[in-house]
């Protein structure tokens, strides 16, 4: 593989004795790593590799995530569309497993598309607290809401807004950040060689400035005694620890904290930060003791030590200089609930719906919009977010149409099998689990009461898939048709 010319010299620079095996490491056949991350919503890792049928190894720094070897498509497996799985690089893991998010948090992760992060956020939450899944880019941000309801979120608010307006809203609101930044590529240069085109005409100049109004931004957005966790895919210093210094020297009054994983970095191969490659004109006068201590405490994931791509992580703590409670969602503008369903206003058709489950929605949190039924997270029940732009509050019930309610697909995916009444389930090996996915209607008299009917969950090993109508030993097929095979 030719490497630009430029970008071989600060890598000899940064790498020194390291770089002959680094360079190598782009010469090995087969060097760069599948992995898949478990859904802990729906199954422990544990059980996962018990019931899988793929050759799973371990990544050892996640606890969730595993090396997917041999060559079977672990996106045509129907485990795959019950949300069981993240398909996710394994260095990429790294960032979303080295944040310590807890039950109750409210967590943002600003550069959130296509998702591989956000579900693990998610997954941490356990349901609880308030998970706001943010890109800028409308069309990625759609793709992170599929994979968010996938995995069966449903205390999410996914945006697709800009730092600074976000803090129109959110000023202060965060107990937790995570900045997976837009870089310039570098770590995955083996893996995407394309990217170095954009490194050609980009380069880190170009996007160091973007990652120091994000990060600055971001700031703003986190509590007092918050944490962020800052990463990329590149190697370049001025996108990494520069970028961090920018953060360190704000009036936040930022500090530098180990990465919260199980072991020391230095037993997974991490290499620590390089502050000491911080350019003059940046670091001025020089640093202090304190900043070169805390800057070592960034990670760097090189290819040659470890068995993944190029990666860079960096968990710090905002001052607490000024003391405050958590507020509530703050707004330029007019609060309150909108279009609220509680109180004995839901339709009937949607009370009919409900008989069938075994749990229950907190009412109160029930909203209506067009035509539809969304259950909002606890903390954004009372709160109006109109002129925020974005593409799901909360979980996504289902739809009146005319005298009938229609239940999503994400409802379908948040539930468990032992909280619906009427259920059909396939066994994995069951080709009609495959034909459901592509949305074929199915005979189903030998595993369902030829005298039952309605609605239906449907499931391959216990795992919900998404929904059909019974009637006469029928099954008519509802599956979302955006998601069909």
């Amino acid at each position: 593989m030719e490497l630009p010319v430029q970008f071989e010299k600060e890598m000899k620079s940064l790498l020194g004795e390291e770089y002959s095996s680094w360079l190598q490491s782009f010469e090995k056949e087969n060097t760069c790593f599948r992995g898949l991350r478990v859904n802990t919503m729906k199954i422990s890792p544990m059980e996962f590799s018990r019931k899988s049928s793929f050759a799973l190894r371990p990544v050892p720094w996640t606890g969730k995530g595993f090396y997917l070897e041999g060559e079977e498509k672990a996106s045509r497996h129907p485990y795959y569309a019950a949300g069981l799985y993240y398909l996710q690089e394994p260095s990429a893991m790294t960032p979303a497993a080295a944040l310590p998010v807890e039950k109750g948090d409210r967590v943002l992760d600003l550069c959130a598309a296509p998702g591989g992060k956000a579900t693990e956020l998610a997954a941490r939450l356990e349901g609880t607290g308030l998970l706001v899944a943010n890109d800028l880019s409308n069309s990625r941000a759609k793709a992170l809401l599929k994979n968010l309801e996938l995995f069966g979120a449903g205390n999410i608010l996914v945006t697709s807004e800009s730092p600074e307006k976000l803090n129109t809203w959110f000023e202060g609101f965060f107990d937790k950040i995570l900045i997976d930044a837009p870089c310039s590529g570098e770590g995955m240069f083996r893996k995407e060689p394309s990217m170095m085109r954009d490194w050609e005409e980009k380069g880190p100049d170009y996007y160091r400035q973007i990652q120091k109004e994000i990060v600055l931004q971001a700031a703003r957005l986190l509590r007092p005694g918050g944490l962020l966790l800052y990463s990329t895919c590149t190697f370049s210093v001025k996108e990494n620890e520069e970028t961090l210094l920018t953060l360190l020297r704000s009036e936040y009054g930022f500090r530098m904290l180990p990465l919260a994983l199980p072991e020391a970095v230095s037993e997974y191969g991490f290499a620590p930060g390089r502050p000491e490659l911080i350019s003059s004109e940046v670091k001025g006068e020089g640093l202090t003791e304190e900043e070169e201590k805390g800057l070592r405490l960034a990670v760097r994931l090189y290819p040659h030590r470890i068995e993944g791509e190029g990666h860079f992580a960096a968990l710090l703590q905002k001052g607490e200089k000024v003391q405050e409670e958590k507020t509530p969602c703050r707004k330029k503008g007019k609060s309150g609930r909108q279009n609220s369903m509680a109180g004995g206003n839901l339709p009937e058709s949607f009370r009919e719906f409900t008989s069938l489950l075994k749990m229950s929605l907190d009412e109160r949190r029930i909203s209506f919009h067009d035509g539809r039924l969304y259950h909002l997270p606890e903390e954004l029940a009372a709160e109006n977010i109109r002129g925020l732009r974005f593409l799901r509050t909360g979980l996504y019930l289902g739809e009146i149409k005319g005298k009938h309610f229609e239940p999503s697909q994400a409802l379908a995916m948040f539930l468990k099998k032992e909280e619906v009444k009427r259920v059909l389930d396939f066994p994995a090996e069951d080709e009609r689990a495959l034909r459901y996915l592509k949305g074929e209607s199915l005979e189903v008299e030998d595993i369902a009461d030829s005298e039952e009917k309605g609605w239906t969950l449907v499931c391959v090993d216990g795992f919900p898939l998404g929904w059909g109508k019974l009637a006469d030993g029928r099954l008519k097929n509802k599956y979302y048709p955006g998601w069909r095979w």
